[in-house]
């Protein structure tokens, strides 16, 4: 999962780029790039670390021009720990491309083989994101031949890519001295918008992007779609794949996306209000509202749910979770043993809230079920009489392909277990899940244009008919290991922007 943007401008757009990562920084903070165009010359400044530590005075001034793209990364595929794949990525032919990729490829593997001995082409690294820009560029290369570059010969080469790569990706490129091009896959798994301010025009992973730098949300990206805008700003659009459905990924809406954006017509906030009145008929029909003394959220993006859910309860609300923001590493100097991260460091407890209570917990999701229950035991160690736990998705039983870094399949609490073996190992007197056709309702009533979601993570159906348990087990090998030596995550989520990262 990543954030990208492009910009095309009449002005400077360093800052504005940079600004705009700043309000994507919940994507990824693994590592974040820039790529700025100038008289047909691109300068890029990448590096690990989050934005307000990548980009300095100096390298804010080493990137002039009125075009260029942005990202923030939080690797999936690849090396973590490599600068190199950093993103943005660059080839020098045709024309001189750079590109940013947010989603995950599922046929990266047998592609990497193809542009090695058909296209003739190098990947230099393992990450599918260089894969994409190579395959990008062979289409483009067949589709110029060296005349000059018109939106339709974009477009064409597009149409070559969506026929050769599966998976989930949204994109923009920079076409050296030509304009920006950014799509979206026939699916439109992964979110991509277009907005505008006087001369300038930008795409980016979420509307709070657009808003947030003082630009109009125009529209949604469509899937299969691609974007291409001149120098002078004009946008051309195409629809460049066929059959191409609406079916989003539907933990955009549960926990990834900022509950201020709004995707393909959609807002954040209202899904995850809707996930808590749907939870609330769950919880009624499993534990009597007047055995629940309070309701309290594990911060962070459950608390709309939690929110909705006590009110139709008519139940109190209250924020007994504090978070810390500022939990650093954890350095393992020489002669000092291996000390665990735990969930104890990076979220404390109001005891008044919880002593000689019976509480209802409400979180977003629950998928390793470590935190779950360490968090449970801290309500245990407060005072709370019964501890209750509400997930406002579904069990998380199948690992997502799609471009979020969960967990192999026996990870997951909830793989190959009953709700109830699942309550016994997070350790709470009850535990209610959200239903899977509940949450499609839930999010689904707010847009009645959708197709369906990709839902995958929660009922085995990947929707672009490509994977198989094999495909899973090779895509497991090849997944990124982000955590540090010798420390353990209790993350629910291997996620940058996880509740208590």
């Amino acid at each position: 999962m990543c954030g990208i943007l492009g910009v095309v401008s009449n002005a400077p757009v360093n800052q504005l780029i940079y600004d705009g990562l700043l309000l994507l920084q919940h994507r990824g903070q693994d590592a974040a790039g820039i790529v700025t165009q100038q008289d047909r010359k691109f300068f890029m400044h990448k590096a690990k670390g989050m934005v307000r530590d990548v980009f300095r005075t100096r390298n804010m001034r080493a990137l002039p021009g009125n075009v260029g793209l942005g990202q923030v990364r939080y690797p999936t595929a690849g090396n973590a720990f490599s600068e190199e794949e950093a993103q943005p990525f660059y080839v020098n032919a045709p024309f001189g491309l750079v590109m940013v990729h947010n989603g995950n490829l599922t046929n990266a593997a047998e592609l990497k083989a193809e542009l090695f001995s058909i296209d003739h082409r190098h990947i230099n690294t393992e990450s599918d994101s260089e894969v994409l820009l190579n395959v990008l560029a062979h289409e483009l290369e067949k589709t110029t031949r060296g005349l000059p570059l018109t939106p339709a010969d974009v477009f064409a080469a597009v149409r070559g890519v969506h026929k050769r790569i599966k998976g989930s990706y949204a994109v923009v490129a920079l076409i050296a001295g030509h304009g920006l091009l950014a799509f979206r896959d026939p699916y439109g798994i992964r979110p991509l918008c277009l907005g505008r301010q006087g001369h300038t025009v930008m795409v980016a992973s979420e509307s709070v992007a657009l808003e947030g730098t003082g630009h109009h949300f125009e529209r949604d990206i469509q899937p299969g779609e691609a974007v291409f805008i001149d120098p002078q700003g004009q946008v051309h659009a195409a629809q460049c794949a066929e059959g191409a459905q609406l079916k989003p990924c539907i933990f955009e809406f549960v926990y990834l996306a900022r509950p201020d954006s709004v995707l393909d017509g959609i807002s954040v906030y209202q899904a995850r209000l809707n996930l808590g009145e749907s939870l609330a008929k769950r919880v009624i029909s499993t534990v009597p509202p007047n055995e629940i003394d309070v309701v309290i959220p594990i911060p962070e993006s459950s608390r709309p749910s939690a929110t909705q859910l006590a009110h139709l309860l008519g139940i109190p609300y209250r924020e007994a979770f504090v978070k810390n923001r500022y939990v650093g590493r954890t350095f393992i100097m020489p002669g000092q043993g291996v000390r665990k991260k735990s969930v104890r460091q990076k979220l404390n407890v109001i005891a008044s809230e919880f002593k000689g209570r019976n509480v209802l917990l409400v979180d977003d999701s629950i998928v390793r079920g470590t935190t779950s229950r360490e968090i449970v035991q801290m309500a245990r160690d407060a005072g709370a009489r019964k501890v209750y736990l509400a997930s406002a998705a579904p069990p998380v039983r199948f690992p997502n392909v799609y471009g979020i870094d969960m967990p192999t399949p026996t990870e997951l609490v909830a793989h190959n277990r009953s709700v109830e073996e699942v309550r016994e190992l997070i350790g709470c007197d009850a535990l209610i899940y959200q239903d899977v056709e509940g949450m499609k309702r839930a999010i689904g009533m707010l847009n009645e244009k959708l197709d369906g979601f990709d839902a995958s993570c929660f009922d085995g159906v990947y929707i672009t008919g490509d994977i198989t348990p094999e495909s899973i087990a090779k895509m497991n090998a090849q997944r990124v290991d982000t955590s540090e030596e010798g420390d353990t995550d209790v993350s629910r989520l291997a996620l940058p922007n996880a509740q208590l990262a």
